[in-house]
C-alpha cells in the first residue's frame, strides 16, 4: 500500500539536504525539452481572495510522475492558519500505481520557491551584495533569506512591508540565522540601499518603481504566479538587460513577464529561460552595473525535483 508522509516527516527528510543541485537539474531537463510539462490547472477565489494551482508532469527517463496541489489564501491569517496548503502525488511513470503521497501542507512548495530564488542570486546577483533587500514578510520572506545563506555571503537586509508587528517579528526570526534585519518605509530606500532585491507578496500593483532601482540591482519576483498579480513596475523589465524566466510558455501567460509583454515593453526574444542560464554554467552579468531581473512563476519540474529527494530519502534510496 502507497505510504502517506506527514509535513514533520517530510521536514525531517530535508534536514542539511542539498536541494539547489536536483532542482538546477530539473530546470534543465525543461529548458532542454527533457520533460513533459502540461499547462498550469489553476482555480480562482474571490471571497476570501485564494488561488489553487495544479501542476504536474514527468521528466523523461525517470520511473514516476509526479502531480501537486497548493493553494494560498492570503486571509487564513484572520483564522489562525497558515496563507498556504497543498500535497504532492508520486506515481510509477511504468504502471500508473501510486507511489506515495506527501501531505506537506504546502511546505515543499514554499521550499522549492525559495531554492529557485538561491539558484537566480547564484547565477544574476552582483559580485558584491550590500544588502539584501527583501518586500513582504510571509513565509517566502522567510525561507528566500534561509537559502540565500548558501549562496550570498551577505548578511545584511533591509524590508519593506505594511504590517509592523510582522516586521518585527521578522527580524526577529531572521537574527536567529545570523542576518541583521533593518526596517525601511519605502521602495526607493529600499532600492537605494540593496542591489539584490527579492519581492515575495501576493500584491496586484507595482511595488517596486522603476525610478527607484539602481545599476547593478538583480531583482528576483516570487509572489506574482497569475494573470492577475504583479509586484514590479513593467518597466522594470523593459529597462533590464537581462530578464530571466523559469518558463517561457508560463510566463507568456502568467506573472511580471506576461503585463510587460502586453505593454510592449519586453518582447518574447528578450526571454531566457533559468534553466539555459545554468545550463551554461556561468554568471549572466557582463558588467556590474546591468540590471537583471528574474520572474519567477513555479514549474512542475520543481515539485517533479523535490518530491523524488524527499521519497528516496524516506526510503533510503
Amino acid at each position: 500500500m502507497a505510504k502517506v508522509y506527514s509535513k514533520q516527516e517530510i521536514i525531517n527528510s530535508l534536514e542539511g539536504v542539498d536541494l539547489i543541485n536536483p532542482i538546477e537539474t530539473g530546470f534543465v531537463e525543461y529548458s532542454k525539452g527533457n520533460s513533459v510539462v502540461p499547462p498550469v490547472g489553476e482555480l480562482l477565489f474571490d471571497h476570501p481572495p485564494g488561488d489553487v494551482h495544479i501542476k504536474y508532469g514527468y521528466i523523461k527517463g525517470h520511473d514516476n510522475y509526479v502531480i501537486k496541489i497548493a493553494s494560498g489564501f492570503t486571509e487564513n491569517y484572520k483564522l489562525g492558519l497558515s496563507s498556504s496548503h497543498g500535497v504532492m502525488v508520486m506515481f510509477d511513470s511504468r504502471s500508473g500505481y501510486l507511489k506515495c503521497l506527501l501531505h506537506d501542507e504546502g511546505y515543499l512548495t514554499n521550499v522549492r520557491t525559495a531554492v529557485a530564488g538561491a539558484i537566480c542570486a547564484k547565477y544574476l546577483a552582483p559580485d558584491k551584495v550590500k544588502n539584501i533587500g527583501i518586500v513582504g514578510t510571509g513565509i517566502q520572506a522567510r525561507l528566500q533569506l534561509k537559502y540565500l545563506r548558501d549562496v550570498i555571503k551577505c548578511r545584511e537586509v533591509v524590508i519593506l512591508g505594511r504590517d509592523n508587528k510582522k516586521i518585527i517579528d521578522y527580524i526577529d526570526e531572521m537574527s536567529k540565522f545570523g542576518f541583521n534585519v533593518r526596517k525601511v518605509d519605502s521602495s526607493a530606500e529600499l532600492c537605494n540601499l540593496s542591489n539584490l532585491i527579492v519581492t515575495t507578496t501576493s500584491a496586484n500593483e507595482s511595488l517596486i518603481r522603476k525610478s527607484d532601482v539602481i545599476p547593478g540591482t538583480h531583482i528576483t519576483a516570487v509572489g506574482s504566479d497569475t494573470p492577475q498579480k504583479r509586484e514590479l513596475d513593467p518597466e522594470i523589465l523593459g529597462m533590464a538587460h537581462s530578464l530571466v524566466v523559469d518558463s517561457i510558455p508560463q510566463c507568456l501567460e502568467r506573472g511580471e513577464t506576461k503585463y510587460a509583454l502586453d505593454l510592449g515593453l519586453v518582447k518574447e526574444e528578450n526571454l531566457i529561460e533559468l534553466g539555459k542560464v545554468i545550463d551554461n554554467g556561468k554568471k549572466i552579468r557582463s558588467d556590474q552595473n546591468e540590471i537583471s531581473v528574474a520572474d519567477l512563476t513555479g514549474v512542475a519540474v520543481q515539485d517533479i525535483m523535490i518530491t523524488n529527494t524527499v521519497y528516496n530519502n524516506l526510503n533510503n534510496k
